[in-house]
C-alpha cells in the first residue's frame, strides 16, 4: 500500500506542476515599469521610459533650476540623447531664493504617430517647485530612427504644460471647491 501512495503524490506534483506551466503560457503577459528616483541636499536624479526598451535618466540641480536628460547609446561608452531645461525659468523662481524641487516621473498618454518624426517620450518628468507652488511636465522630443542609426539628439526638454498646485490658484473658476474648503461667492 506504501508505494501506491507515494506515487500518487508524484503524478499530482506532475500534473500540477504540467497545469501551472499550462496556464502561465496561456495567461496574458503585462511588463513591469521601474523608475527610480533619488535626491540629495541640492540635487535629484529620477529615470524614466523614453521609448519601449529605451530610457532616461534626469538630474535636477536645485541651485540653478538646471533639468538635463541623458539616453545611453547602443554603443557601449556612448551617449546619443542630452536634454535641457531651465526649470526656474519655466516656473518663474528665483534660485537665490532656495527653491524646495520635488520631481519623480511618470508614463504618459500623449498619442505617438511612430516613424522617423520626433515624437514625445513614453514618460513624463513632472518637476514641482513647493514654496511657490508651481508644478511643470516635461518630455523628451524622441526620435527613435535617430536612435537606431547612432546619431546624437541634443535640444531642449519639451515644456508639456506648467500650472499651480495649490487648490486656490490651480482650480477653475467653475470648479467645485476642495474637501473641507467651502466655494467662494460668484461674482
Amino acid at each position: 500500500m506504501m508505494p501506491f501512495t507515494r506515487y500518487r503524490w508524484i503524478v499530482a506534483l506532475c500534473l500540477g506542476l504540467v497545469g501551472g506551466l499550462v496556464v502561465g503560457g496561456a495567461w496574458p503577459h503585462t511588463p513591469l515599469h521601474t523608475v527610480a528616483t533619488d535626491r540629495t541636499e541640492s540635487y535629484a536624479m529620477a529615470t524614466g521610459a523614453v521609448d519601449a526598451d529605451v530610457e532616461a535618466v534626469y538630474f535636477l540641480d536645485f541651485l540653478t533650476g538646471d533639468l538635463r536628460a541623458f539616453v545611453v547609446g547602443q554603443k557601449a561608452g556612448t551617449f546619443t540623447g542630452l536634454f535641457y531645461r531651465n526649470v526656474a525659468a519655466d516656473l518663474g523662481v528665483d534660485p537665490a531664493k532656495n527653491p524646495k524641487f520635488m520631481m519623480v516621473t511618470g508614463l504618459d498618454h500623449i498619442r505617438r504617430e511612430g516613424g522617423s518624426r520626433m515624437q514625445p517620450s513614453a514618460a513624463f518628468c513632472y518637476v514641482a517647485e513647493v514654496t511657490t507652488g508651481k508644478m511643470a511636465a516635461y518630455a523628451i522630443p524622441w526620435s527613435p530612427s535617430m536612435y537606431a542609426a547612432g546619431q546624437p539628439n541634443v535640444q531642449d526638454l519639451a515644456l508639456v504644460v506648467a500650472t499651480a498646485i495649490h487648490p486656490t490658484t490651480a482650480a477653475p473658476s467653475n470648479a467645485p471647491a476642495p474637501r473641507g474648503q467651502k466655494a467662494k461667492a460668484r461674482e
